[in-house]
């Protein structure tokens, strides 16, 4: 493909939209449908290639089987891309196979399940997640996506399901689809428009053991400087432990929650100095829909307050901290400044 090719195929997204929407709704049903018919222990069973990132079980090679096949149908017939997802091999694809990476117009990055451990074990929704930015190589990042995509994949007592998407600059659009009647609904979603986290879900992620007791620390740090101390008999804010980044960015676009904060990454100077090792932590893959929660007004910053820019591969940490508007970020991200601060945690590189 020539340069001035590439440049205009660069221009436009849009075509790319709906293909990626109809290759959600596929990896949807088929993993929807696998968790009707198959036993919750087959599903969590930890596959035997697992991979050095996050844990391969066998909910993931459902969806991953629709991810390579759809893709390149449906968009590797129309334009040369780079596919970058954990599960292949080196973490990325060129799409057709046989294309070159320099031939590139566009690099996808996706999450086939996020949320894996609550849907398998039916406890909670997960998300399918797709970021598309134009190709500019190994530093191709978060702030370069123009387009994100991002279905539910629902429980299997759940008939109703939400979609949302965003062209950069055009703002956010969503969808809730009724899995009984297949009637599809314009969703009107709204981040809380609260000038505070008072009485609100307000939450710093600690999933996973390892670092659990720093970030909880961190956690009641801040909610008291914005709080003070609760009432006897009172809770002034509640906190809310959504094992899915992509499922978090959610609640905050729908207006469920007000502050989150994931600063796994930031745990690694403490636990090496305790001689551990840092655990699982946020990919790119896991926030490459952030776009549609900034387009919807939505405030998402790493750890510094900047817009997030971690590149888009399977092995970057990312940190990041979502408001719900600009009254909380204000309420909060001084206090959480010094409280990073103070333990020596902005030192953290990516």
């Amino acid at each position: 493909m020539t340069q001035s090719a590439n440049q205009s195929v660069e221009k436009d997204v849009s075509p790319l939209l709906g293909p990626i929407r109809l290759l959600h709704e596929r990896i949807r049903d088929e993993v929807a449908a696998s968790c009707e018919r198959t036993k919750l222990d087959d599903l969590a069973r930890v596959n035997d290639d697992d991979s050095e990132g996050d844990t391969i079980y066998a909910i993931d090679r459902i969806a991953e089987e629709v991810l390579i096949e759809v893709f390149e149908r449906e968009i590797g017939a129309v334009v040369p891309f780079i596919l970058a997802a954990e599960g292949l091999d080196g973490g990325r694809i060129v799409l057709p196979r046989g294309a070159s990476e320099k031939d590139a117009v566009w690099r996808v990055i996706c999450d086939p399940i996020d949320g894996t451990r609550g849907l398998m074990y039916q406890k909670r929704s997960a998300w399918i997640l797709t970021g598309v930015a134009p190709e500019r190589g190994p530093q191709t990042n978060l702030r370069d996506i123009v387009l994100a995509v991002q279905t539910e994949i629902p429980l299997v007592k759940q008939h109703l399901c939400d979609s949302l998407w965003a062209l950069e600059g055009e703002g956010a659009h969503a969808e809730r689809y009724n899995r009984i009647s297949s009637e599809r609904k314009v969703l009107h979603l709204e981040p809380s428009k609260a000038r505070g986290i008072s009485h609100g879900f307000a939450s710093v992620a600690r999933f996973f053991p390892g670092s659990g007791a720093e970030l909880a620390a961190i956690d009641e740090e801040v909610v008291r400087g914005a709080l003070g101390d609760p009432e006897h008999g009172k809770a002034n804010c509640f906190e809310d432990q959504y094992v899915s980044s992509g499922g978090q960015l959610y609640e905050l676009m729908a207006g469920h929650d007000r502050f989150i904060a994931d600063l796994r990454p930031l745990m690694e100077p403490l636990l090496r100095r305790k001689g551990l090792t840092l655990g699982l932590c946020c990919h790119p893959y896991d926030v490459c829909t952030e776009l549609i929660a900034r387009e919807m007004g939505v405030i998402v910053t790493n750890e510094r307050g900047e817009l997030l820019n971690a590149p888009l591969n399977v092995d970057a940490n990312v940190a990041w901290l979502g408001y719900a508007n600009r009254y909380i970020q204000e309420e909060i991200e001084p206090l959480m400044q010094r409280a990073l601060q103070e333990r020596g945690l902005l030192d953290y590189a990516v």
